[in-house]
């Protein structure tokens, strides 16, 4: 204990110094702590919105899909909607039909991508149909309602409530075409999407290539994404009485949302690197004048006898209660950025476009945080040791004086 006050003493011989390095240290754990905890919780929001919009938290495909998105490469349904709607932590099954085909109208044509869907389900997950009035949504299955990207419907010319025709490739080898109807438009603010999206019924999606009961993907949404693997494991079980259908990730599934966020929480690394060198160099500059300003009370301490080693440790002891005044303070701080960035977040509205787009996916402008408790404690006393670590070149500087130089310093 009279050690311990001994070091808390000495810390404090120099106020200004140690209240700036206490200062720049609990800056630097707040500072990282509330930037984790953004980043962890817009990161959230994307792939909520992009499992919401995309392939869900777990998708089902024919092997090879992924790679190729061969249309010939689709599966039968069977029973798998309901069985996999049965599991524990799934909230819904949206099965979908990919069929790449020509829109024309009497003025345009255009590449497309014709997606047959189960409405009803579809409307209750996807973002974008939440927000179309119940008149503007497909009616039935087997209707020739469509639902049409926004810049789609201006390229070709056309307003809701006309009519156009799409052709595709039929299994048989020839070309097939269905007249449908502007019931509703659609806008993601991706251009790629909103220029060649169109939303038809799974039934009459079906009948245009003569594939019945057949799918291409089916996207399960989950209660809570903390469940992906142990669901995706049940399906894969499940899967096994279907020889040639596989259960991916949302990662697999969604390669470029995936690798920007890797991309981008990898740049934070290096960002939170040199927040933390710059915490090492302060911790160092501070204990190495401290050594500095002691050289002579260090050479008495060794003349009556005390030993190099008690030194190391008396500067090891200051070290240590630095670091954990400092990870409590900087913590507070975080714990207080963090609650009002996940109560009132950063609002980007006012200063870029319209839509965010991030890794092919839009996202909320308003940034929220979420809670990362058990990462917070971590990197606090991940910047005590670091501030340990620190104090070793100091301790060991100590550590050599001799009684001799010690005395003879002033």
């Amino acid at each position: 204990m009279d050690y311990l006050h001994l070091a808390w003493k000495n810390l404090w011989r120099n106020r200004r110094r140690t209240i700036i390095t206490l200062t720049a240290i609990a800056f630097s754990i707040m500072l990282v702590q509330a930037l984790h905890n953004l980043s962890a919780g817009v990161y959230a929001g994307m792939v909520d919105s992009g499992v919401r919009a995309g392939s869900g938290h777990v998708a089902v495909y024919r092997q090879n899909y992924l790679e190729s998105r061969e249309e010939s490469l689709s599966f039968e349904d069977h029973n798998l909607v309901t069985e996999i709607e049965a599991i524990d932590g799934v909230e819904h099954v949206l099965p979908r039909l990919y069929i790449p085909a020509l829109a024309q109208s009497s003025r345009e044509s255009r590449g497309i991508m014709l997606i047959g869907v189960d409405t009803e389900r579809e409307r209750l997950v996807n973002p974008f149909l939440k927000s179309l009035a119940e008149d503007t949504m497909v009616r039935s299955a087997d209707s020739r309602d469509a639902v049409v990207g926004a810049r789609l419907l201006d390229e070709l010319q056309i307003k809701p409530g006309q009519k156009f025709v799409v052709t595709a490739q039929h299994r048989d080898g020839t070309l097939h075409s269905e007249l449908l109807h502007v019931r509703g438009v659609i806008s993601t603010g991706m251009k790629n999407i909103d220029g060649s999206l169109i939303l038809i019924g799974r039934t009459r999606a079906a009948l245009l290539t003569g594939s019945s009961s057949s799918v291409h993907e089916l996207a399960v949404i989950l209660s809570d994404p903390s469940y992906e693997e142990p669901v995706r494991g049940q399906i894969t079980v499940m899967l096994g009485a279907h020889p040639g259908i596989e259960a991916v990730n949302w990662e697999r599934a969604m390669p470029n949302l995936a690798n920007a966020i890797k991309l981008d929480y990898a740049s934070q690394k290096f960002i939170f690197l040199i927040i933390l060198l710059i915490v090492t160099i302060g911790v160092v500059n501070t204990l190495l004048m401290s050594v500095m300003e002691r050289m002579r009370e260090f050479g008495v301490i060794l003349a009556l006898g005390s030993k190099p080693m008690v030194l190391r440790g008396m500067i090891m002891l200051e070290a240590l209660v630095l670091g954990l005044l400092a990870a409590t303070l900087g913590t507070l701080l975080g714990s207080l950025a963090t609650w009002y960035l996940v109560s009132v977040g950063i609002n980007l509205a006012d200063f870029v476009p319209e839509t965010l787009e991030f890794g092919g996916v839009v996202f909320n402008p308003i940034m929220r945080a979420s809670w990362s408790l058990g990462w917070m404690i971590q990197i606090a006393l991940y910047v005590v040791g670091l501030t340990l670590l620190a104090a070793l070149y100091p301790a060991i500087k100590a550590g050599r004086i001799t009684p001799v130089e010690g005395m003879r310093h002033h």
